[in-house]
């Protein structure tokens, strides 16, 4: 009987689903599944970058599969994550449920860095640089990733808004010419030239190309005896036979798919005007993709070597966090988490522990801007900064357990909506703050106990009566405007004193 851990990992990109199972083999991925469909949905967003029904239903059809091979493993042995539809879709947040119920997992919607960063993880575990500074391009249905580096954390990784799929579509939906290639170039060289100066300024001492579109170049070009690398020179030849045979299919390639022939073409264009852009020499292609370096940063998160830890403190750095003081919030707002959470189960307190525990130790980063508000400021960067590590979704939570550490609580009612844990982790990081904001350590007296109770959807803090009103008045003044906010929302929360 095979005892391997096995963990899946799910690549929602914008123009293929891939599912990849794998037994964790001393760290090393050992492959035993791969199903990949062209979902192709990218094509689904129209000119207001809403995604149409047709494309939903193939990528829920596809989920649906996905979801029954995964039927007995749990939740935290499958890793889903997101790309660039799911970020630019305007209606995504009507979709995402539904995707995630066929599914039967969350689903991560990453930001285009954090994707560039995870394809590169990918690459490093499966190249030998030797030291060698490597260039990283990653063509896919709508984002392009760009990343430089020569140690595990690269040193630059950019996304930029160019696909294969929206490329193929806008400029070659008819008979394709000389000057509809050279429109696609150019409109690509225009958004590589906001980062060409940087990265040529860098250098690297390797190119390589990951994923379909770099794969199927380089194989159409080994299959017309051009050689094994990628070259610009090559690239031409391809694209003037393409441009003589006015589209793709008429042109005939060996070695190229049937499922790229209609995206071929946007991909060429835009891998040649990283060429030209970057003065790029030539490429090798790298099997490494974003469901690889998803596989790896999940072994790093289960062997409790979480990247989402070292961010947390890197933020503390970088915005002079006081840590002694974040460090008390956090013991306390944990403290008042399990209180609350008696009826959660395992896997659930651990998980908003995480959140709340992160959220603690960056709720000050805002006073860096201006302590006037500084919540909202808080709120501000942890919601849009780059944050290696944490997806959009894991942002955004992180920012709303921030915004509402202070202030008016009537501001969270709607995004709150029943979701009792989250509710829970507000409270807790609400009065850990409000308890500390003598910035002073403090014992809390014995007894201290916070309950919910939810037939009345109250919240209930017993203390004892000298520790509040004799010994910490303005604690308890707090506390009564505390409850005075929790009763505008038409929600109690009463202080017990004993």
């Amino acid at each position: 009987m095979n005892t391997l851990p096995m963990l899946a990992t799910v690549d929602l990109g914008s123009n293929s689903f891939r599912l990849q199972i794998c037994h964790n083999h001393n760290g090393q991925p050992q492959v035993i599944e791969n199903i990949k469909y062209m979902v192709r949905l990218a094509s689904g967003l129209d000119e207001n970058k809403y995604l149409d029904e047709a494309s939903q239903q193939r990528a829920l059809e596809c989920l649906a599969q996905f979801g029954e091979r995964l039927r007995g493993f749990e939740t935290k042995d499958v890793r889903a994550v997101a790309t660039n539809t799911f970020r630019v879709a305007k209606n995504i947040g009507e979709f995402l449920p539904r995707a995630e119920a066929a599914l039967g997992f969350p689903i991560e919607v990453v930001a285009g860095r954090e994707e560039a960063r995870l394809i590169y993880t990918g690459v490093m575990h499966t190249y030998a640089n030797n030291g060698q500074k490597l260039l990283v391009v990653d063509i896919g249905g709508g984002s392009t990733e760009f990343i430089l580096g020569s140690t595990p954390i690269p040193t630059h990784t950019e996304s930029l808004p160019l696909g294969c799929i929206t490329y193929s579509a806008r400029f070659f939906s008819e008979k394709i010419t000389q000057k509809s290639f050279q429109a696609a170039i150019n409109a690509a060289r225009s958004e590589i030239q906001r980062i060409s100066k940087e990265y040529k300024h860098q250098g690297w001492d390797v190119a390589l190309g990951t994923s379909g579109t770099a794969k199927s170049i380089a194989a159409v070009i080994g299959a017309q005896d051009m050689g094994g690398r990628i070259t610009l020179a090559a690239m031409r030849v391809l694209a003037d036979k393409i441009i003589a045979a006015g589209n793709v299919k008429k042109a005939k390639f060996e070695g190229l798919k049937p499922d790229r022939v209609d995206v071929f073409v946007g991909g060429l264009a835009v891998m040649m005007a990283a060429f030209e852009e970057l003065d790029i020499s030539g490429m090798a292609f790298n099997e490494a993709a974003l469901r690889d370096g998803v596989f790896f940063e999940m072994i790093g998160r289960n062997a409790h070597e979480d990247l989402r830890e070292q961010t947390a403190e890197q933020f503390q750095k970088r915005y002079h966090v006081g840590k002694n003081q974040a460090e008390r919030v956090s013991k306390l707002a944990l403290q008042f988490l399990r209180d609350l959470a008696q009826n959660a189960t395992v896997q659930e307190l651990t998980y908003w522990s995480d959140y709340v525990r992160w959220a603690a130790m960056l709720h000050e980063i805002g006073v860096s801007i201006a302590h006037t508000a500084y919540h909202k400021h808080t709120a501000y960067i942890l919601a849009n900064a780059d944050m290696p590590g944490f997806s959009r979704q894991e942002q955004e939570l992180l920012s709303l357990l921030a915004l509402g550490q202070r202030g008016e609580i009537k501001k969270m009612a709607d995004v709150l909506g029943n979701d009792v844990m989250r509710w829970h982790a507000v409270l807790a990081l609400r009065l850990a703050v409000l308890f500390y904001r003598a910035r002073l350590p403090m014992d809390l007296p014995p007894y201290t106990l916070l309950q919910y109770f939810a037939d009345e959807q109250k919240y209930s803090l017993r203390i004892a009566k000298d520790w509040l009103d004799d010994e910490h008045p303005l604690i308890s003044a707090a506390l009564k405007d505390e409850r005075e906010q929790w009763g505008k929302i038409g929600r109690v929360f009463w202080v017990e004193k004993i």
